[in-house]
């Protein structure tokens, strides 16, 4: 209604300056409404209504096709299929998509549509896509070959064949979700990761049970800018991969090693090594005024069993971002009881101040 117009003219301060070109203008109907004017409203309403506003009005199927960059479909929880297909040939300036499902509903000629139409998507969410198979991959990678980030977890149907493929053609690819992507993942998967994504600074790789130290080195040396990698109940894997993260990964910030249960000592003083030896690039940012805090962050070696407490704390010297006080885990031991005593920076200096101060008695 004319009435919500004027609220959403209100709520927007930049519709103000649409209205301003169309003073001496009736609107009578929706299809009056210019479609700079219908894309400013888009923005003040959820994807959910745009898409239902669009099914009846000629003018918001205009505006859809013409701006609209980024959409949310999740809501849907049934007949997503459909809604993608009907909707794919308008979303030609689509940059991020999310088709995150709760149940199984997408199938691929659904994303062959998307691959179609929407070349400019950088951003896609295909999650829990039980349904999809290798026909959706190879439809991507013709298609949409802009795409920066891309999460597949849970979709179980891939094969390593078809992931191979798309980074053929995806190079732009920097965060990418393979989380339980178990046949997809292989160690040769991760060799086409390495040689064709080289700019990959985010892979989640939990629960694919497949790779060995042999795909995580080719990312090592084929990914050197990554900043995120989660190798959590990866259970092959032994120290020769953390070794090889810690000398070619210099930015790594995040590693999640949860149920490696072969990794030791050896590969956790490699990251404490690593560290002392980048120190002087940090320096070195610093005074060309551009630091940015290297170095771990966050650190995830639960149920890692084979690991000593002096080891552990070596790398939690290096890493003052590290943290095991209350609030702020970003160092997680769960499930290895014998490194209770591993405490960061923040622990030790509390207690150093506790047991300066005089007692009261005194």
């Amino acid at each position: 209604s004319r009435n919500r117009l004027t609220e959403m003219m209100s709520e927007g301060g930049s519709l103000n300056l649409c209205f301003k070109k169309m003073e001496g203008n009736m609107i009578t109907e929706w299809k009056d409404i210019p479609v700079e004017l219908l894309m400013r409203i888009l923005n003040l309403v959820d994807d959910r209504t745009v898409i239902i506003a669009s099914g009846v009005c000629s003018g918001w199927r205009d505006a859809i096709s013409f701006g609209l960059t980024h959409l949310s479909l999740s809501w849907c929880k049934k007949d997503m299929n459909s809604l993608v297909l009907s909707l794919a040939p308008k979303l030609v300036k689509l940059q991020t998509l999310v088709l995150r499902q709760d149940k199984p509903q997408l199938e691929d000629n659904a994303v062959e549509a998307i691959a179609n139409h929407c070349h400019e998507l950088q951003d896609l969410d295909l999650s829990k896509s039980l349904k999809l198979t290798d026909r959706s991959l190879y439809s991507l990678a013709r298609g949409c070959t802009n795409l920066t980030k891309l999460n597949l977890s849970g979709c179980t149907s891939f094969s390593d064949t078809a992931l191979a493929y798309l980074t053929r053609f995806c190079r732009k690819l920097k965060v990418l979700n393979l989380c339980g992507c178990v046949e997809a993942v292989s160690d040769n998967a991760l060799q086409a990761i390495g040689e064709n994504c080289s700019q990959m600074q985010s892979l989640n790789l939990g629960w694919c049970e497949k790779i060995s130290d042999d795909g995580v080195m080719s990312l090592a040396y084929g990914c050197p800018d990554l900043r995120s990698l989660d190798l959590c109940g990866c259970v092959l894997i032994t120290d020769e991969s953390v070794v090889a993260l810690a000398n070619r990964c210099v930015h790594l910030r995040s590693l999640g090693l949860y149920y490696c249960r072969n990794i030791t000592d050896r590969a956790m003083y490699s990251l404490a090594q690593s560290g002392v030896k980048n120190k002087h690039e940090m320096w070195r940012s610093v005074k060309k005024g551009k630091f940015d805090e290297e170095g771990l962050r966050n650190l995830n070696i639960s149920q890692c069993t084979y690991l000593t407490p002096s080891a552990v704390q070596a790398v939690c010297d290096t890493f003052p971002a590290l943290h095991t006080c209350s609030g702020r885990h970003s160092l997680v031991m769960s499930g290895c009881l014998n490194l209770t005593s591993v405490h960061c920076a923040c622990i030790l200096q509390a207690h150093r101040t506790h047991t300066a101060l005089p007692h009261p008695a005194h």
